[in-house]
C-alpha cells in the first residue's frame, strides 16, 4: 500500500563531497539533534526530491527504478528511507523525539561544553595556550576603548583579524572585575529573538562565569523577545570562540554575558526599523539601560562575520577572494563599516536593507543591537579580510574597536 513520505528537513546542511574517491552529497544536522552524517551517492541524490511531503512510497519506488534501471528496488528503497529516518533527517516522530530529547538535555545541564574543542581549536589546554600566545599575544588597548568586533570564522582562516581585534582590548589590570557582554550571531535562532542562558561556558581553559543577574534583568525586560536557555547556544560557535580568546587574555573565570542575536529579517524586507517590533525594542532598551548604569564595569564584544558570497551561499557567482566581483564586495563592505565607525546606525541599516542584504552579513543584527544600545561611539577599522572558505565561496570579516567620543 502506498503511503505519503515525510518531508526531508529544511534545516539540514547539504555539502557536495570534495573527495573524488567518495563522490556524492553529504547531509548533516547543524543543530546536532542527530550526530549522523550521511553520504548519498550521486545516482540517489535525485531520489531525495521524493521526500517533499507530497510524494508517496510508490513515487520513490518509480524514481529508483528509473535511476537504476532495475525492477527490484525494494531493498534500496528501504535502505534509503531507513537511513534518513534513523538519522533524524525526516520531519516525523523520530525527529521530534530527537529534538525534544536534545533540547531537554541542554536545558538540564549546568555548563555549556566546548563543542568545537578538538576541531576548530586544540582540546589540549597546554597546546591551546601555546597557540594563542604565539598567534594573539596580550592586550595592548587603552581605557578609552569600550568594545571590539572580532570574527567568528574558523581561527585558521582569520588569525590576523582575531589578533588585530583582541590586541585592542584593555590591559589585565583595567579589565579586572568587568563583565564582557558578547553579542554573537545566532545562525540557527529565530528572527527578532535573543537567545540567553545562565550556564557557565566550559572550554579547555576552564569555566567562564555567566553574569546571571544581568541575564535575569534582560529576561524580565523583554520576556517575549527572549528565548531562555536557548538551545542554539548548544551548537553556536560565534560566542564560544570569543570566550576562548577572553580566557587566554584574562583567565579562565572571566565573567561574561552571552547573547545570541537572531536576524532582523522582517525589517530587512519591509523597510521598517528592527525596534518597530515592540519585543525587539524592549530588549534593546533593557540592554541600553544596563549599559548606561554599569558603564565601565562592562566591555562589549561582537562575534560577527560579514559578507557570505558564492556557490555555498546560493549565489551563481564563483567567488574568489580579493579578485573579480569580490573587489566590489569589499567596497560595499567598507561603506557599511564607515557608517558603523561614524555611529550612523540609520545609514548603516539602510545599506543592509538595500537589496534585502544581498551581501548576507550574518553579523548585521548584533552590530545594529550594539549601536542602538550604546549610541555615540566612534569606531575604527583594524583589519579587513576575505577568506576563501571553499573553492567557490568567500566569507569577509573585520576587526574593529569602539571608543567613547
Amino acid at each position: 500500500m502506498s503511503e505519503v513520505l515525510p518531508r526531508l528537513r529544511f534545516n539540514l546542511d547539504f555539502v557536495p563531497s570534495a573527495d573524488p574517491a567518495r563522490p556524492g552529497l553529504y547531509i548533516r544536522d547543524p543543530y546536532h539533534y542527530s550526530d549522523a552524517t550521511l553520504l548519498v551517492p550521486p545516482p540517489l541524490v535525485q531520489a531525495l526530491e521524493c521526500f517533499d511531503g507530497t510524494q508517496s512510497t510508490l513515487d520513490l519506488r518509480s524514481e529508483l527504478v528509473r535511476i537504476t534501471g532495475e525492477i527490484q528496488v525494494g531493498d534500496l528503497e528501504k535502505h534509503l528511507f531507513d537511513s534518513l529516518n534513523e538519522a533524524g533527517f525526516l520531519e516525523n516522530q523520530r525527529y521530534l523525539e530527537l529534538k525534544q530529547s536534545r533540547e531537554a538535555a541542554f536545558a538540564a545541564e549546568g555548563e555549556r561544553p566546548a563543542v568545537f574543542a578538538g576541531s576548530a581549536y586544540p582540546r589540549d589546554r597546554t597546546k591551546l595556550a601555546d597557540l594563542l600566545l604565539r598567534r594573539i599575544g596580550g592586550p595592548q588597548g587603552s581605557a578609552a576603548t569600550v568594545g571590539i568586533a572580532a570574527p567568528h570564522a574558523s581561527p585558521d582562516g582569520a588569525w590576523d583579524t582575531y589578533r588585530a581585534a583582541y590586541r585592542a582590548l584593555p590591559p589585565l589590570e583595567e579589565a579586572d572585575g568587568r563583565t564582557f557582554v558578547i553579542l554573537g550571531t545566532s545562525h540557527y535562532g529565530g528572527p527578532d529573538h535573543f537567545g540567553l542562558t545562565r550556564k557557565q561556558f566550559s572550554t579547555p581553559f576552564g569555566a567562564a562565569q555567566t553574569n546571571t543577574a544581568l541575564v535575569n534583568e534582560l529576561e524580565a525586560a523583554a520576556p517575549n523577545g527572549v528565548r531562555m536557555e536557548d538551545y542554539c547556544h548548544a551548537v553556536e560557535h560565534s560566542i564560544e570562540f570569543q570566550i576562548v580568546f577572553l580566557q587566554h587574555l584574562y583567565g579562565p573565570e572571566v565573567r561574561i554575558l552571552p547573547i545570541l542575536c537572531g536576524p532582523y529579517v522582517k525589517s530587512i524586507y519591509d523597510g521598517a526599523r528592527p525596534e518597530d517590533n515592540p519585543d525587539v525594542a524592549r530588549f534593546i532598551d533593557g540592554l541600553g539601560n544596563i549599559a548606561a548604569r554599569e558603564g565601565n564595569r562592562l566591555f562589549w564584544l561582537l562575534g560577527i562575520d560579514m559578507a557570505h558570497m558564492g556557490r555555498r551561499y546560493g549565489d551563481p557567482l564563483r567567488a574568489k577572494a580579493n579578485i573579480g566581483e569580490m573587489v566590489a564586495i569589499e567596497q560595499r563592505d567598507r561603506q557599511r563599516i564607515q557608517h558603523i565607525s561614524c555611529g550612523d546606525v540609520r545609514s548603516y541599516w539602510s545599506l543592509v536593507q538595500d537589496g534585502n542584504d544581498d551581501l548576507k552579513w550574518c553579523g548585521a543584527s548584533p552590530i545594529y543591537t550594539f549601536m542602538k544600545a550604546l549610541p555615540g561611539l566612534t569606531g575604527a577599522l583594524l583589519d579587513y579580510r576575505q577568506w576563501q572558505i571553499d573553492p567557490e565561496s568567500v566569507v569577509t570579516f573585520a576587526g574593529m574597536k569602539f571608543d567613547r567620543s
